[in-house]
Order: C-alpha cells, then structure tokens, then sequence
C-alpha cells in the first residue's frame, strides 16, 4: 500500500481543487453573467484586483478623514441623532432585494436623500457605517471591496445627488413642484452613476488583470457585458424607486421639520394691540432659507 507525505497529499489535494475550479470555460462564466447571477451593486471579494480595490481604499481614507473634520466641526448637537437614523435608514433599505429579471436583484440605498437632509459628508460617513457593518457582519459586499463599495455608493451617490438637487431645486419654494422633483431626480441619477461606476469597476478587470493566455484572475465580464447588465435594471426599475422613496421622505421632511431642509418657520409679525399669535389672514407661514449647515464646500 501506498502511503504519500503530508506535503504530498496537499499537492494533489491542490490539484484537484484547481481542476475543479477552472474546469470551466470563459464563455460558461459569460454566460452565467449573461443570466444576472453574478452582477450586484455590493461587489464581493474575489471580483477586483488589488490595485483596483487598493486604490479605492487610497482614494476613501481621506475622504473618510475630511467628513470626520467636517461633521465635528459642523454637525450640530440636534443633528446627531438624525446622522444615527440615516446610517440606519440606509441599512435597512439596502436590505430589501428587489428581484429582476435573469435571476439578479437590486435595491435603493438613500444616499441622495441623506446627503440633501444632512449634507454630503454626513451622508458618505452614514451611508459607509452601513456598508461596513454589511460586509463585516452579513457578508454583503467584500471585505477588500469595502473602499469600492463606499466610493461608489457613499461618495459618488451622495455627492452627485446633493449637488444635482442644489442645481435643480435653487429659488425654488420648500414643497414647490419643482423642488420634489429635483429631490427624485437627484436619487434617480445618483443611483444610476452609482451603476455606472460599479460596472467600470467590474469591466475593467479583464484588461488589467488576466493570465498570459487572456484569461482574467477576478472579475470575468468586460466592459460591454458588465455595464449593460448594470444599467438595464437601474435605469428601467431601481432608479425610480430610488426617486419615488427619495420623493416621499422628502416631502415628509419638508412637512414635518423643515429646518432639516435648510429652512424655518417665522409667524409674521403681529399688529399692535394684538396678542402673538398666527395671523389667521396669512395662515401660511413664510419660509426663509438659511444657511447650509454641512456644505461640501467645508
């Protein structure tokens, strides 16, 4: 009888393993592709190279570090526990998986919404609380991935949708059409870039990383597999879903704790003779806008 070393049986252990994992071919893992399996928002471990995640991370530590500075600096006392709400907002509604069509599912993340409430570097550091307690406790999203995840989710969203809202919604008044549609618009287009960045991500692995004989060591799909499958079902479906919840917490908002929006409420100035009180002629109250207090100009 034969009897193989330790070092051996790993060495055919190995070989069994690699046989079983690259048997097979490129094309069965396009195909899986094809089907939506595999492409999600939450890009997992395994799926970028370390130069790609490497450099993300490079790209997030400051940007982590300046958004401490900033809410230290600009966060006020009543606002903290709102910033809490909001990290926990979008953990939640990260958590509801919308299925779409070939088997892939997708969902809203909030940052938009966040970033208009409380300001753009509030909502990269609650949006990124969320995403690293995902990846850390429920294996959503990679370890390594953490930096992508973030970039894409909790800068980009939250940058582009607060700056588009501003855009759009300036001189505009607190529940004026035009303002809850830049709201929607902010969330539709944001969650789209989010996308879009995601599927650069994931397309440009191929070209960076692959073995002598073309075949890539993380991600599989190239570009003009991976955006696609990435914004079919963001722009056709999960990008007005964003706008719709980004829309209707809005206008919440706005009706129940305007100073939030950038705005406060003042009774107009009473006749003399007259008690303070609500002129019941101007039953409206007026609205004047104030300062942002979390500029991403800080």
């Amino acid at each position: 009888m034969r009897h193989d070393t330790p070092q051996q049986s790993c060495r055919v252990f190995d070989r069994k393993i690699n046989k079983f994992v690259f048997s097979r071919s490129f094309m069965d893992v396009q195909s899986e592709i094809l089907n939506g399996s595999k492409i999600k928002m939450h890009i997992p471990d395994g799926y970028l190279s370390p130069v790609t995640y490497g450099s993300l991370y490079a790209v997030m530590i400051p940007l982590w570090y300046r958004a401490s500075k900033v809410l230290k600096k600009k966060l006020k006392a009543r606002e903290v526990p709102y910033l809490a709400m909001a990290s926990a907002f979008t953990f939640v509604i990260m958590m509801f998986n919308i299925p779409l069509p070939g088997g892939t599912t997708g969902h809203a993340v909030g940052a938009a919404l966040v970033a208009i409430i409380l300001g753009p570097w509030s909502a990269l550091m609650a949006v990124s609380v969320a995403l690293i307690i995902q990846a850390l406790l429920f294996g959503d999203g990679g370890i390594t991935a953490i930096g992508a995840n973030c970039f894409n989710m909790a800068f980009i969203m939250s940058f582009s949708g607060y700056y588009i809202y501003k855009l759009l919604s300036t001189g505009a008044g607190l529940l004026s059409w035009r303002r809850i549609a830049a709201a929607a618009i902010a969330g539709y287009v944001s969650l789209n870039l989010a996308a879009l960045f995601t599927a650069v991500e994931l397309g440009i692995q191929p070209l960076i990383a692959h073995k002598p004989d073309g075949t890539p060591l993380y991600a599989p799909y190239p570009l003009n597999i991976a955006i696609p499958a990435m914004a079919i079902g963001h722009l056709l479906l999960l990008g007005f879903i964003e706008a719709i919840v980004t829309a209707f917490v809005f206008v919440y908002i706005a009706k129940t704790d305007p100073s939030l929006l950038g705005f406060k409420e003042t009774l107009p100035t009473p006749p003399q003779g007259k008690a303070p009180g609500p002129d019941p002629v101007s039953s409206s109250s007026s609205l004047l806008k104030r300062g942002e207090g979390d500029d991403a100009s800080s």
